[in-house]
C-alpha cells in the first residue's frame, strides 16, 4: 500500500474544507475509509445532515457543543469548549495511532493553533502517532512555515477577487 501523506489546505479564500471534502468523497469512492473531524465550528452549521448520507465510508466527527462559531462565544464558554475540542484530539490521535481510516481530515485544526488552543508542537505530536499508510488533510487560514514544515504537500487558497 502507498504510504499516506500530510497535506495542509491553507489560505484565507474560500473553498478549503470543500477541497478535503472533495478529496474526502474521492477517497470514499475508491472503496476506502475517512473520519472527518472538524473543529471551530460550532453545531449550528447544517453540513453533518448531508455528509451523515455518506456514512459509513465517511464518518464525521464535532466534539464542541455550542451552537455558536468559536469566534462569537464568550470567554467562560470558550474555556468550556477547549475541553471538548482536546477531547477531538485525543480522538483524532486514536484514529491515527490505529489507522482506522484511509483519510483523517482535520478540518480547521490550524485555527486551533491560532486561537492558542494547541501547540505547533502538539500538532506535531499528533501527526507523529499515526500509521504510515494513513493520509491526513489539515485545513485553516494560516500556516506558518513551521506548520509548512510537517506537511508532504501544501496547497494555498486564495481570493483573487471578490465581488463587493
Amino acid at each position: 500500500m502507498k504510504q499516506g501523506l500530510v497535506h495542509i489546505y491553507s489560505g484565507d479564500g474560500h473553498g478549503k474544507s470543500p477541497a478535503a471534502l472533495g478529496k474526502a468523497v474521492m477517497t470514499a469512492a475508491s472503496g476506502k475509509s475517512v473520519v472527518i473531524i472538524q473543529f471551530l465550528k460550532g453545531k449550528g452549521v447544517a453540513d453533518p445532515a448531508f455528509l451523515s448520507r455518506l456514512e459509513p465510508e465517511i464518518k464525521i466527527f464535532r466534539f464542541e457543543k455550542a451552537d455558536l462559531d468559536y469566534a462569537e462565544l464568550t470567554q467562560e464558554k470558550k474555556a468550556e469548549e477547549n475541553f471538548n475540542i482536546k477531547n477531538g484530539i485525543n480522538f483524532a490521535k486514536k484514529v491515527l495511532a490505529t489507522g482506522e481510516c484511509d483519510l483523517l481530515i482535520l478540518d480547521e485544526i490550524l485555527g486551533l493553533i491560532d486561537n492558542g488552543i494547541i501547540t505547533v508542537e502538539e500538532l506535531k505530536n499528533l501527526l507523529d502517532a499515526r500509521d504510515e499508510d494513513t493520509s491526513v488533510i489539515l485545513t485553516g487560514i494560516f500556516a506558518n512555515e513551521e506548520i509548512c514544515m510537517l506537511a508532504d504537500e501544501v496547497s494555498r487558497i486564495e481570493t483573487v477577487k471578490r465581488k463587493q
